[in-house]
């Protein structure tokens, strides 16, 4: 880990001080601002966007109820749909358990992904705390991996979108056209320059996906395939058993948008608020809608779970959560561009102001991101493997692991160095138990999606690319 942001020697600041561009502690708080949680805010020199009054373009207009709407929109989507498969393949006692426990580790984890914005306020994506963590390498593999994922992502929602309207038209089209709707629908919701624009569309993504679920539950109990036909626990091979765990680990793989959510926040030091909403809403729902579906459909569940409801009650559910598909897909892509559009412009007029360089290069990203994703989920016959692989090598990180690490590092360099990590040994001992957890998940799922994968394609199972 690197030390290049703070050392002991550093002069003590005043409280809420700032630092200008010759300061030699320039992007450090003073060390009592951030006893007091005043760690970040427009006002300080090196935040991301800095000071906004006068600008074209602002971006921190963010609330803290409408950063929650946008991670739940997000994170609560199509991976939902998977859980009641899980129960089904290891049983609903140890699926509920690895659900909820995943959604307080993943609680534990966004605290401290948000301590660390919060005393870095130049942060402003994965590659930047890769840079302070570990150096320019760091920075291009944790900023790649964002990218690559969130692609993959949005080309998960786009195949989401594609069965959504399959089911809804009696499969009238071609699936590949079905695709190219949906992805031109994505083009134009993420195209907004600022996540403020894309905040009231999550309050419908978010009822979205709840009410979807709600009216498939419904329909599951209205008309039940194999009530009761549950299992307390089942015993099968390692791969299956870790697919099954990965599906909840990767629906709250949300983490990695966290520093590009706060970034634009208007207060910061609010978004544990946001975190907390999302984690009540999403554990609590995950759980409820995964154990009814499952009671009422029986062991042959199947993902997505709405494919095993009665035809009209799997309409109205796919209907329903056409717009989180939409937006969530639209989020994805949107980060994708963002990141590559503030590393290129940071501190230049074209982030803030109407030229025609930066309204040019954003909307050359965005298209970017949004073929870039179309064409791998329509010309890639495993890209649903392929997601599990992008998923297991940086979302287990992103969500789980690397919250470990920055916890080691600032409070070894923000405490006292290693002294400090001895004087807290419970929280020592869970950040260590952290990154090997993030490191388990990463091997364990890319050794079950590779060798689903193998399995797959020795079946015949594969599809052929841009299959109609």
């Amino acid at each position: 880990m690197s030390s290049n942001t703070y050392h002991p020697g550093h002069v003590r600041r005043e409280k809420g001080e700032r630092l200008g561009p010759g300061d030699p502690d320039a992007g450090v708080l003073a060390e009592s601002d951030r006893e007091r949680g005043g760690y970040t805010g427009p006002g300080f020199v090196n935040d991301v966007f800095g000071e906004e009054q006068g600008h074209d373009i602002k971006y921190k207009t963010l609330t803290w109820p409408m950063v929650a709407l946008l991670m739940i929109t997000e994170i609560v989507s199509n991976g939902m749909l998977s859980l009641p498969s899980s129960l089904a393949a290891v049983g609903i006692v140890p699926a509920v358990v690895v659900i909820f426990f995943l959604g307080a580790f993943a609680t534990y984890t966004a605290w401290a992904l948000i301590q660390f914005k919060l005393r870095h306020p130049e942060v402003h994506n994965m590659g930047d705390a890769g840079m302070i963590m570990f150096g320019p390498i760091g920075r291009e593999i944790l900023a790649g991996g964002t990218i690559i994922f969130a692609v993959c992502a949005t080309g998960s929602q786009m195949l989401a979108g594609q069965l959504a309207l399959t089911v809804l038209s009696d499969t009238k089209l071609c699936a590949l056209a079905f695709t190219g709707i949906f992805a031109a629908a994505t083009v134009m919701v993420s195209f907004p320059r600022t996540l403020g624009n894309l905040g009231w569309l999550s309050v419908a993504g978010g009822i979205s996906i709840i009410v979807a679920g709600i009216v498939a539950m419904a329909g599951a109990g209205a008309s039940p395939i194999a009530p009761g036909d549950i299992a307390i626990t089942i015993s099968t091979d390692f791969t299956s058993a870790f697919i099954s765990i990965t599906n909840p680990v990767f629906a709250y793989a949300g983490h990695f948008m966290f520093f590009i959510l706060i970034s634009e926040m208007q207060r910061p030091r609010d978004a544990m608020k946001a975190a907390w909403a999302l984690q009540i809403v999403a554990t609590t729902f995950y759980i409820v809608f995964a154990v009814v579906t499952y009671w009422y459909v029986g062991s042959g569940v199947s993902s997505p779970s709405l494919l095993s409801l009665e035809p009209l009650w799997a309409k109205i559910s796919f209907g329903l959560a056409i717009p989180n598909f939409l937006i969530a897909g639209a989020l994805y892509s949107h980060t994708a561009a963002k990141l590559v559009f503030v590393r290129i412009f940071r501190h230049s007029r074209h982030i803030h102001s109407h030229t025609f360089t930066g309204w040019g290069m954003w909307t050359f990203l965005i298209l970017l991101a949004n073929v870039a994703a179309f064409v791998l989920a329509v010309g890639i016959p495993s890209f649903n493997y392929l997601v599990g692989i992008t998923a297991s090598l940086f979302a287990a990180w992103y969500t789980y692991g690397l919250a470990g690490m920055f916890w080691l590092h600032d409070t070894y360099h923000f405490k006292g160095g290693a002294r400090a990590w001895v004087k807290r040994p419970l929280m020592l001992v869970v950040n260590v138990l952290t990154i090997l957890a993030g490191a388990f998940i990463c091997v364990g799922g890319l050794y079950a999606t590779i060798k689903a994968l193998q399995m797959a394609s020795e079946a015949g199972l594969l599809p052929s690319p841009f299959q109609c």
